[in-house]
């Protein structure tokens, strides 16, 4: 039996009470909001491990609930769309959301994403003092990741990174100066069997940029490699 809290805000009955079942039979504790203010204030007062989150909620959009929760907190965020506009996914990632998955998905997807979402969990503090260093720590170009507890560093100070973005910059790290495509980063990053947008790894790569790089439009350390997919260099 999970611990773990789960908020559906999804205003079709029918898709949420399926949800709420299969959830909850999967161990863990489910919770419906069926209007975008409603899942903002409980969003706000549990403090869901996870947030399930349709775009087209009526009250308030699930786009605007995403944008408000991100700046209060650092929960993953799962969005839910119907459409098939590119640019509501990619507004989502943009906003803050961790991932997202196309209506109509199968339960089976969406069960996959929410364990992987969940598998991850952001641990803050501060950075190590003096001479001491935590185990597990990779070091170059300035920044230091510990593994361990998932917390980062550019140059001495602590980076706010959500749990994809650190395993992202993790694997890149650990395999500096060799380049890799998108599916490969999806495939050792997201570990997903089941398709997924590349655009996703390139959202990712750009909210990386602009918290390691002196000039996000000018990348040192994250770079592009024309016609592959991305390096690390240091």
């Amino acid at each position: 039996m999970s611990d773990k809290s789960i908020l559906i805000a999804e205003d079709e009955e029918g898709l949420a009470a399926t949800l709420h079942y299969r959830l909850t039979q999967e161990g863990y504790r489910a919770t419906i909001a069926t209007d975008g203010q409603q899942a903002l204030e409980l969003a706000r007062s549990m403090r869901p491990d996870l947030l399930l989150l349709d775009l087209m909620l009526p009250v308030m959009d699930g786009l605007e609930v995403c944008r408000i929760l991100r700046k209060e907190s650092s929960f993953p965020i799962l969005i839910l769309t119907a459409k098939g506009d590119e640019v509501d996914k990619v507004v989502g990632l943009e906003l803050g959301a961790d991932d997202y998955v196309t209506k109509p998905f199968s339960m089976r997807e969406l069960l996959a994403r929410v364990k992987a979402l969940l598998r991850r969990s952001l641990l803050t503090g501060p950075a190590p003092e003096g001479n001491e260093a935590p185990r597990n720590v990779l070091t170059a170009g300035g920044l230091q990741l510990d593994l361990t507890a998932h917390r980062a560093w550019r140059e001495g100070r602590a980076v706010d990174l959500k749990p994809r973005e650190f395993d992202l910059l993790a694997f890149l790290m650990q395999n500096r100066n060799r380049a890799f495509t998108r599916d490969h980063l999806l495939d050792r990053v997201w570990g997903y069997d089941i398709p997924i947008d590349g655009r996703t790894v390139d959202v990712h790569v750009r909210w990386l940029r602009e918290k390691i790089e002196e000039d996000a439009s000018k990348p040192r350390l994250l770079v592009t490699v024309r016609g592959v997919g991305y390096r690390f260099e240091a």
